[in-house]
Parts: C-alpha cells; sequence; structure tokens
C-alpha cells in the first residue's frame, strides 16, 4: 500500500476513534500526578498555573463554540462514522483556520493537562495529540480534496491547518446561533469540567490523602451536571433547540 494510501487510511480509522482520547489521558494522568511532587511548589504559581489552565480550556471551549454556531448544515464537523461535507465553509473561522473544531479540542485538553502543573505531560500530550490528528486531517483533506477539487486546493493554500492567520478573517456567511451551541456542546462542557475535578481531586489526594472536594468546585460540578441534563432533555423531548438549516 502506498504511504499515501496508509495515511489516509489510519487517519480515517483514528477519526472513528477520536471521541475515546480523553478516556485515555484521564487514566494517564494517575500515573503523572503520582510521581509528582507537589510538595516543593511554590504556592503562587501553583495558583497561577492552576487559573491559566482554566482560561486555556474556556479559549478551548469558545472556539468550538464559535465554529459550531457559525456553521451551517451540510459542513464537515462532528460526525463519527465518517467524512461528511455537501458544502465546504471558508468564511468566519474557517478563514483563518482549517480545522478549527481540532484546535478547539486541543485548548480544552492541554487545560486540563496544565492543571495537573506537570510540564513534561504537557509536552507529551501536546506531541501526541499532533501525531495523532495529523493524520485525521490528512484524511479529512483527502476527503475534501477529491469531492471539492480546486476550490479547495485554493482555499487550503492560503489558510493554515492548525495554527491560525488572523489577517485573513472574512465575515462568516451566517449568523452566530446560541442554540446550536447548547444542542450540540454540552457533552464536550461537562466532559471538561469532570477532567478538571478528576485531576483536582487526585492532586488532593497526593498532597492531603484525601479525596474531600472543596465546596466550590462541588457547586461547580453539580452546576454542570444539571445544565447538561436540561440541554440534553431540551434536545431529545422539545423542539426548543431546533433550528432550520443547521445541524
Amino acid at each position: 500500500m502506498a504511504l499515501i494510501d496508509s495515511f489516509e487510511r489510519s487517519g480515517n480509522w483514528l477519526f472513528r476513534y477520536r471521541g475515546q482520547v480523553p478516556l485515555l489521558l484521564f487514566l494517564l494522568a494517575i500515573p503523572v500526578i503520582y510521581f509528582t511532587d507537589y510538595t516543593q511548589q511554590n504556592v503562587t504559581i501553583f495558583y497561577v498555573v492552576n487559573w491559566l489552565s482554566v482560561v486555556v480550556a474556556v479559549l478551548g471551549f469558545l472556539v468550538r463554540a464559535y465554529t459550531i454556531g457559525t456553521t451551517p448544515r451540510g459542513t464537515s464537523g462532528r460526525n463519527t462514522e465518517k467524512q461528511v461535507a455537501e458544502q465546504l465553509n471558508t468564511n468566519g473561522i474557517y478563514s483563518i483556520v482549517r480545522h478549527p473544531l481540532y484546535l478547539g479540542n486541543y485548548l480544552m485538553w492541554i487545560g486540563i493537562v496544565l492543571f495537573t502543573q506537570n510540564f513534561y505531560f504537557v509536552i507529551v500530550v501536546s506531541l501526541a495529540y499532533w501525531l495523532y490528528y495529523e493524520r485525521i486531517m490528512f484524511a479529512e483533506e483527502r476527503f475534501l480534496e477529491r469531492k471539492f477539487g480546486d476550490v479547495y486546493l485554493k482555499w487550503s493554500r492560503t489558510v493554515p491547518a492548525f495554527v491560525p492567520a488572523f489577517s485573513g478573517w472574512k465575515k462568516s456567511a451566517i449568523s452566530f446561533s446560541i442554540k446550536s451551541v447548547l444542542r450540540r456542546e454540552y457533552s464536550g462542557f461537562l466532559a471538561t469540567v469532570v477532567g478538571f475535578v478528576f485531576v483536582r481531586m487526585l492532586i488532593q489526594y497526593k498532597r492531603t490523602g484525601s479525596y474531600v472536594i472543596e465546596d466550590f468546585i462541588l457547586a461547580v460540578l453539580i452546576t454542570s451536571v444539571v445544565i447538561t441534563l436540561l440541554l440534553r432533555t431540551l434536545k431529545h423531548s422539545t423542539n426548543l433547540l431546533s433550528e432550520e438549516g443547521r445541524s
């Protein structure tokens, strides 16, 4: 098999199972935190890194939210089994980066990883993320190239794959829809909150020998669960979040 075909085939396989990657991060966080020494850390630096990690994760969520909120039906995005695209989206956030959802994912994940206070873990996960998603992006772009031909090639040659080039910004063809975000992003929102709480509990145990959760963090977790359940119910049991022309 030619290398280019091998890359595409493996990229399509990884695409199907990309939703399981966060579970792997949860498991890896356990030994990382166990072998991280928190006793010698400066308290100020510890809390600065904590808040920085939250800001990074929130930024990732906002990137995803804006992408989802300004993306029409029929464009490639949150498909689970195979690549799907009825039209090529080149405006809005897609005018500055070709894979904004993967960029958002990275920022959300690396925010949680940074929360462990282990900077080697941040580097390792960043490299692993690139190796994993590079093949997924390759497979997706091969699919788009075959489907849209020169139109896709012209766009891809001027827009970077992962690091945004803000100078190329073009206004989105459709308005931002908060309903799209509420309908599609509640699971990712809850997974991120759970990730932070999970890491926080592990660090608490490593430092104090107790799994006690602070009242504020417990309140955030409970609120997040309630919001997620409410949005899931509205999505599956009502038409309040439904929209014409949106996926």
